[in-house]
């Protein structure tokens, strides 16, 4: 991790600022707070994380079904020879506009992958169970990719049959990678700045401290959409200590800060909510290249 990654001495008291925050109300009063997850049913989540590979795409099928979904509308697509874990949930006025939201469910050889990235699929899933029956204005797809480990394959298989006409009518992609450490973040070599600029404001209108970080050289899903001029964040929850967790024996559930991941999926469920209601093209950059 470099210089610019911010170190959270305290992540308890920013979850109690959070949590304590009035400023939240402007946020949860859409949705009802009877469908917002509490932090508690989210912990249960990681009371039996998928260890290998081999479970992760069955484990997230479960999830999702645990979460309300049919078993028809949970679709797996092979792109690349790669299975995605694919819900798509139809805007309210038949809008062609689309917003994706999506973590990678593959891990590492080493440790359980609990934190890099089971907690980013929990928490994609608890966002459709919240909004699943609201009448959006936007079409939404949930997606839980393959084999980024081992180079974006899933999400860049996505991403890149995506035609051309149709690529205007994709708003933004939010993407989260390894919650359970740290306050909440926006990665910024692989996040549209118009994106990171929006996520700032709307954490400073729910009162939940905000930092912008960057590893040099790191990669995640939101890359792949970047690559096509569609707007993207990654939302992490890192902290200096991630190199002794991530991609190594430690990534276990007992290393997860479990408050951290109930931040992340609030932050996402509320950005997904904002862009929404949005004008599609409020997130286009003109051109888009990495930042080294």
């Amino acid at each position: 991790m470099n210089s610019q990654t911010p170190h959270f001495t305290s992540l308890t008291a920013v979850c109690l600022l959070f949590f304590s925050s009035v400023a939240l109300a402007q946020v949860t009063d859409y949705p009802p707070q009877s469908l917002i997850t509490t932090r508690d049913e989210m912990r249960t989540e990681f009371d039996s994380v998928p260890c290998k590979n081999g479970d992760r795409l069955t484990a997230v099928k479960a999830l999702f079904e645990k979460m309300g979904a049919k078993p028809e509308e949970i679709v797996v697509e092979k792109v690349k020879g790669v299975e995605n874990v694919i819900i798509r949930k139809a805007s309210a006025n038949g809008s062609a506009e689309k917003i994706v939201i999506g973590a990678h469910y593959d891990k590492t050889p080493d440790g359980c992958g609990a934190i890099d990235n089971w907690t980013g699929v929990v928490a994609v899933a608890h966002v459709y169970r919240t909004v699943k029956d609201l009448p959006l204005k936007k079409n939404v797809i949930f997606a839980a990719f393959g084999q980024e480990e081992k180079g974006l394959v899933g999400s860049s298989g996505m991403a890149e049959a995506i035609k051309k006409e149709q690529l205007a009518e994709y708003c933004a992609m939010i993407n989260i990678d390894s919650l359970g450490i740290g306050a909440p973040q926006t990665l910024d070599n692989i996040s549209s700045e118009k994106l990171i600029d929006f996520t700032a404001a709307l954490a400073e209108k729910i009162n939940v401290p905000f930092a912008r970080s960057r590893f040099d050289n790191a990669r995640s899903d939101s890359a792949s959409f970047i690559k096509k001029n569609i707007p993207a964040v990654t939302i992490h929850a890192l902290n200096g200590n991630w190199t002794k967790i991530l991609h190594s024996s430690n990534d276990e559930t007992s290393r997860i800060n479990h408050d951290s991941v109930y931040m992340g999926y609030r932050i996402s469920l509320a950005l997904l909510l904002r862009v929404d209601m949005a004008d599609c093209q409020s997130f286009r950059e003109e051109k888009w290249e990495w930042k080294k």
